[in-house]
C-alpha cells in the first residue's frame, strides 16, 4: 500500500522557522532545500547566497514557478545579478528575503493558490 502525506490545507506550508531549522508541516528540516506546495526537495546544495549558480536557479526553474522566494539565512544577502537575471528572462519573479520572511511570504502566496516556490538556505 502506497501511503502520501496530504497536508489538510492542500499544500505544504512553513509551520515554524529559526535561524538552524525550517519545519514543513510537522518535519524540522536541517539542511538547504526548495519548497513547492506539492514536493520538498531536500538537500539542496546552496547554503549561502555566493553560492546560487546557474545550476541551482535551473533547479528551480524546473518547477516552473510564477515567483521564487529566496530565503538566504538570517538576513537578506543577495546572490550573483547574472543569476537572479536569468530566472527574470524566463519571466519568473524573483524575491530576496531571509528565511522568516521567505517562510510567511510562500504560506501566503501557496494558500491563495499560487506556485510559489521558496528556496531555503540552511548554514551547514
Amino acid at each position: 500500500m502506497q501511503l502520501t502525506q496530504e497536508p489538510a490545507e492542500g499544500y505544504l506550508f512553513v509551520r515554524a522557522c529559526t535561524p538552524r531549522a525550517i519545519t514543513i508541516v510537522d518535519r524540522p528540516l536541517t539542511q538547504s532545500f526548495v519548497l513547492a506546495p506539492d514536493r520538498v526537495i531536500e538537500n539542496w546544495p546552496v547554503t549561502n547566497a555566493a553560492d546560487f549558480d546557474e545550476a541551482a536557479a535551473e533547479a528551480i526553474a524546473s518547477l516552473e514557478p510564477e515567483v521564487v522566494l529566496l530565503g538566504t539565512g538570517e538576513k537578506q544577502v543577495f546572490p550573483p545579478r547574472e543569476v537572479l537575471v536569468s530566472l527574470l528572462r524566463r519571466r519568473i519573479g524573483v524575491e530576496v528575503m531571509d528565511n522568516a520572511a521567505a517562510s510567511r511570504t510562500y504560506n501566503l502566496l501557496a494558500s491563495e493558490g499560487r506556485r510559489a516556490v521558496a528556496a531555503f538556505m540552511l548554514p551547514e
